[in-house]
């Protein structure tokens, strides 16, 4: 009877945890760029040019890469495989608003399956100058939502995305 209870007790707080614990997700960051917005979006929107920039690049020069389509197109599709760091998934170009917005589909199939949606929003400071946010968003599905109440997320990925945009800024000033 005791293990009965004790069971019970353990499936309530699974439940409980479940319930309570965020079910969706959404990382950003952001950086001003002496670029005019223009210029900046037309960088952005070819996937390849991550290469010179991405956090996820640096941390597996080596890793195989494929694409299907053309480059800055909706329906691009960068494919990647890579060290136990970066995994194995692919970056789907789904929709572009000309010098405001670039949006991708993100599928990761290793180290564990999960899917994003990735975007850019730039907004116009001024002639000559751009602030790039960088984020993506997504669902946490019962019961994997729970471990993100153990694990910050936000400053894991936030991180990596500090990195890239300081990068960015680096690649696109010069």
């Amino acid at each position: 009877m005791i293990f009965l209870y004790i069971l019970l007790g353990i499936i309530a707080v699974i439940i409980i945890l479940a319930i309570i614990a965020p079910k969706t997700y959404d990382v950003s960051r952001s950086i001003v760029i002496n670029k005019a917005r223009p210029q900046v979006y037309d960088y952005l929107r070819y996937v390849k040019n991550q290469d010179h920039w991405s956090p996820w690049k640096n941390k597996d020069p080596n890793m195989k890469q494929s694409y299907e389509g053309t480059d800055g197109e909706i329906g691009f599709v960068a494919k990647w495989e890579g060290n136990k760091e970066v995994g194995m998934g692919e970056q789907e170009l789904k929709h572009l608003v000309e010098n405001e917005r670039i949006v991708t589909a993100l599928r990761f199939l290793k180290p564990w399956k999960s899917q994003s949606d990735g975007y850019f929003n730039l907004k116009e400071i001024d002639s000559g100058t751009t602030e790039v946010s960088w984020g993506f968003a997504g669902k946490n599905p019962i019961p994997f939502n729970i471990m993100m109440l153990f694990w910050n997320f936000e400053k894991a990925v936030g991180k990596d995305f500090d990195e890239g945009l300081s990068e960015l800024k680096r690649v696109l000033e010069n």
